[in-house]
């Protein structure tokens, strides 16, 4: 949530984050409107309350005297009635201004490249060669389930499209690459945290996801429940409403969950095979540093994240997202995309996103500097590291043999049993 104060006191700063993101213009509008009324009220509110002091002092000192108080004790009826209906409008004001504040996207960072959509997105670096094949290479929805490790029919008969059952070796693979996922974070100063997996509004709005995107989400009937959309939602909320000493930043998390999206405006877009589910598993890396921290921490996160794909041998690009493609609550996001060969061309794996203070804001999660000092509001930042079906799918494409078996890299041996080689059935 942006700052109240910073759109009174710059408000041409913030017009000109809004308008780069091409959202917000009028809520803006409605906010400073709202906010004028609220500032005159309350300047006639405090007006009146003293008002009231001083003849309440002046009722007392007639009553003390033995004099005829009537006259004032009238007036300070009709001042009690002014009052009352002011602080029912100044609540409903604040109530307002606070839903319009939950709606306004979070401002880009300065170095953010300007644009309309993913088009304008830009590369800053690869990592390793995409595989060239001597033979047309198979997508990973016909490799898994010839390999027995993927069933999509299935799925679909048990709950619907854009649901998968991994069986036998593939169960194991995706457990291995959750264990292997969470073991290299660990090994680097994360702690791994196993949260719920339903979360209340209060955690949904704290990272942002409520209001705008609850129709994204799976809610329980009934209850003031949520679907997991990602761990960043419980991971972040574990320090709601709560104040941090200065010597317990940063805090690195990673923790693993399944995933529950409804991708209502994603209809034709990677639906098949792994890459675009209605449930699916992460594991995820979230962070609390210090405001002079984070632009540092956006850049280890994101080779945090790297580093998996490295180890696992993966070809993959860093890309820093446009205005017109950043998330609502990031000032600044890297995507890290991997190579799938059955695209012929890099694929989301990973975003690593900046949120500044904005989630604090929401959440109320601040740190005292040092102590006794003013609480400020902490930095949060997170990342995929990484989504893990379509580290499978990865995977499978770019170790493909031509036979349509698959070799998967060594280092993911000790997760397998030393068993690394999936042939197809016969």
């Amino acid at each position: 949530m942006l700052d109240l104060k910073l759109i009174r006191q710059d408000e041409a700063r913030v017009r000109r984050g809004l308008e780069r993101r091409g959202a917000g213009a009028a809520e803006l509008d409605r906010i400073l409107a709202l906010d004028a009324e609220w500032r005159a009220l309350v300047a006639e509110l405090d007006a009146l309350r003293a008002e009231r002091n001083r003849v309440s002092q002046e009722i007392g000192r007639i009553k003390r005297e033995g004099g005829d108080a009537s006259a004032q004790l009238a007036a300070m009826s009709d001042v009690a009635e002014r009052i009352r209906s002011l602080e029912a409008r100044e609540k409903e004001l604040q109530d307002e201004i606070e839903a319009l504040l939950l709606r306004l996207p979070n401002l880009p960072d300065d170095d953010v490249p300007d644009g309309p959509d993913d088009s304008a997105n830009v590369e800053v670096r690869r990592w390793g060669e995409p595989a060239r094949f001597p033979f047309q290479p198979k997508a990973h929805w016909d490799l898994g389930p010839a390999l027995g490790l993927l069933d999509f029919e299935r799925a679909g008969k048990i709950t619907g499209s854009r649901f998968t059952v991994f069986f036998d070796r593939g169960a194991r693979l995706l457990r291995a690459l959750v264990a292997f996922m969470l073991d290299y974070h660990t090994a680097r100063g994360f702690t791994e945290v196993l949260p719920p997996f339903l979360v209340n509004s209060a955690s949904m709005t704290g990272t942002g996801q409520l209001p705008k995107f609850g129709g994204d989400a799976f809610r329980v009937d009934g209850h003031d429940l949520w679907l997991v959309p990602t761990a960043e939602v419980p991971v972040t909320n574990l320090h709601r409403d709560e104040i941090l000493a200065a010597d317990e930043l940063p805090i690195y998390y990673c923790a693993y969950t399944p995933c529950f999206r409804s991708e209502a405006g994603a209809a034709g877009r990677d639906t098949r095979g792994l890459i675009r589910q209605h449930q699916f598993d992460k594991v995820e890396l979230v962070k609390f540093v210090r405001p002079e921290d984070s632009a540092r921490e956006l850049e280890t996160l994101t080779a945090h994240a790297a580093g998996v794909l490295e180890a696992l041998g993966l070809p993959y690009r860093v890309v820093a997202l446009s205005t017109g493609d950043l998330g609502f609550a990031s000032a600044h996001t890297y995507d890290l995309e991997v190579w799938m060969p059955s695209y012929g061309r890099y694929v989301e794996i990973s975003s690593c996103s900046n949120f500044r203070d904005f989630q604090a804001r929401r959440a109320n999660i601040r740190y005292r500097p040092e102590p006794g000092a003013k609480p400020q509001y902490v930095h949060t930042l997170n990342g995929s590291g990484l989504a893990v079906g379509r580290t499978f799918a990865a995977l499978l494409e770019n170790y493909q043999r031509e036979d349509g078996s698959v070799r998967l890299p060594e280092v993911l041996a000790p997760y397998l049993g030393g068993q690394l080689e999936f042939a197809p059935r016969t």
